[in-house]
């Protein structure tokens, strides 16, 4: 769960549910806020906050304890905004009241379903800043997640109309994450160098013009044992919970797990993944079905791709109707990115880390980090022998 506004004065987070005895401090969480903040293409948000995670519970001597872990982050922004969002009925007015909504954000639906006619009461807590917490969170996980040799990482494969090929389905873990390795070292964070420079002077293009660009980037984790999620329910599907994860964060509009659409223009045959056997194990060469069937993981890579949309904040804005007057205006315009897709990757990351440590602890749960591992050994063992 997170709590907090863009321009309130903090962001706050809890997770529970992690076990106790996992080492953990602010230094495994924010290099990951670092990453979130980075990517060409960020607005002037980023050069105000420099975001740090305070552990306000749950961690006791540098390790967890059971209890839920509550993070902080403070809004370095709020020194400018703490009259207007004030929680003083005494400051009501210091600031003027938005009342023409963006197309394409919450605005609008926002301030008719919650009765507000001051639009800033909608868009402090749709707004993206809220994913600073996520990132946050999903950092916990990850250390989790670590115990057991799973990795999660991710890459930017397309941004408006410059696109890298990729052919996800046939890939090992090593290169999956050698992708990764290279795709940090890239201001988009795309793996080709190349491409990379075409995307770059793309975002400078619409950066001059006003407007704005969306892409594609790829999620991936590796080392997941065979059996997490199930077929049983509709609800269990692992497939399913990643995919809503995903879908929540702002401005993504599609998701496909491993070939995804590609897989319906095509027969059953070219894109099934045969299985074959070498002891102790089951495997298959190819990876269409993207590290799940049946809502159930398989054992090969976990694959997702999404799409997000162009942020829908413009410098050259659009035409909207004020709210009051119903008249008709150019659209508000609240400072943002012109492209997001480098940092939507890393809250990718974070939304996959949450349902895959979910997961694992719904297969192998236990109170502490001893009895989840023993439990996970065991469970190994009895692959090996199956």
């Amino acid at each position: 769960m997170t709590s907090g506004e863009s321009h309130g004065k903090a962001l706050t987070g809890i997770i529970e549910g992690i076990p106790s005895n996992l080492s953990l401090s602010s230094k495994d969480i924010d290099p990951e806020l670092k990453r979130r903040q980075s990517g060409f293409g960020r607005g002037g948000r980023m050069k105000i906050e420099s975001d740090h995670a305070e552990i306000i519970s749950g961690v006791r001597w540098g390790k967890t304890i059971g209890s839920p872990i509550t993070l902080l982050i403070e809004n370095r922004d709020f020194k400018n905004w703490s009259a207007g969002m004030s929680i003083e009925s005494s400051e009501k007015g210091s600031i003027p009241p938005v009342t023409r909504p963006r197309p394409g954000h919450a605005d609008l639906s926002g301030a008719i379903k919650y009765d507000h006619h001051d639009i800033r009461d909608i868009l402090e807590r749709s707004s993206a800043r809220e994913t600073a917490m996520r990132v946050a969170l999903g950092a916990v996980a990850k250390r989790f997640l670590s115990e057991f040799g799973i990795r999660i990482g991710s890459f930017v494969t397309q941004i408006g109309s410059e696109s890298m090929e990729m052919k996800s389905h046939s890939l090992t873990d090593r290169e999956l994450i050698d992708l990764f390795d290279r795709a940090e070292t890239s201001q988009v964070r795309c793996p080709d160098e190349r491409v990379t420079e075409r995307m770059t002077e793309l975002i400078e293009a619409a950066i001059k013009k006003g407007d704005s660009l969306g892409g594609l980037f790829e999620v991936f984790v590796t080392g997941v044992p065979v059996g997490l999620g199930s077929h049983v329910q509709w609800d269990r599907r692992l497939d399913g919970k990643l995919s809503q994860a995903i879908m929540s964060i702002q401005a993504i509009k599609g998701v496909e797990i491993g070939s995804g659409f590609e897989m319906a223009g095509h027969f059953g045959s070219e894109v099934m993944d045969e299985i074959f056997y070498r002891a102790p194990h089951f495997y298959r060469i190819t990876n269409h079905a993207g590290g799940i069937e049946g809502g159930i993981s398989n054992g090969m890579p976990i694959i997702l791709r999404a799409a997000m949309k162009p942020i829908p904040t413009l410098r050259r804005p659009l035409r909207s109707v004020d709210i009051v007057t119903k008249e008709e205006y150019e659209a508000a315009y609240e400072r943002s990115d012109v492209c997001a897709v480098p940092a939507a990757s890393v809250i990718g990351e974070a939304m996959v880390a949450l349902v895959i440590a979910d997961a694992m602890l719904e297969k192998f749960g236990g109170d502490s980090m001893t009895e989840v591992k023993r439990n996970y050994e065991s469970y190994l063992d009895y692959i090996k022998r199956f």
